[in-house]
């Protein structure tokens, strides 16, 4: 088996030439772009972006619905559960409810 041997810097150079050549020999021989099919391309790319941003937006549009449903069901509980429990009598109405019933059983009796 052969030792690894260093390159010298005249066969790095004369490699990097032959890179070059060859990279240049790819760009020379691929075909010009077509306007047309260029323009059709950005057509396509524009729809599609605009398609993404479409479903995003309704997608968006969905969550904000969504949590205004749920905003108005919360609301709506907390009234029915509001309306469940007995109001808070200021001190001025329990006394006019105690003065009522102590009328009501006086006529009673």
């Amino acid at each position: 088996m052969k030792r690894y041997r260093e390159p010298q810097f005249q066969e790095r150079i004369a490699a990097a030439a032959r890179a070059r050549t060859a990279v240049l020999d790819q760009l020379r021989d691929k075909p010009p772009v077509d306007a047309a099919a260029a323009a059709e391309r950005a057509e396509r790319r524009l729809a599609k972006e605009a398609a993404t941003r479409e479903k995003r937006q309704n997608a968006l549009l969905a969550v904000k619905e969504e949590k205004a449903a749920k905003k108005a069901l919360a609301l709506d509980f907390a009234a029915a559960s509001a309306a469940r429990h007995k109001p808070i009598l200021t001190e001025a109405e329990r006394k006019s409810a105690r003065d009522a019933r102590y009328l009501a059983r006086k006529n009673r009796a």
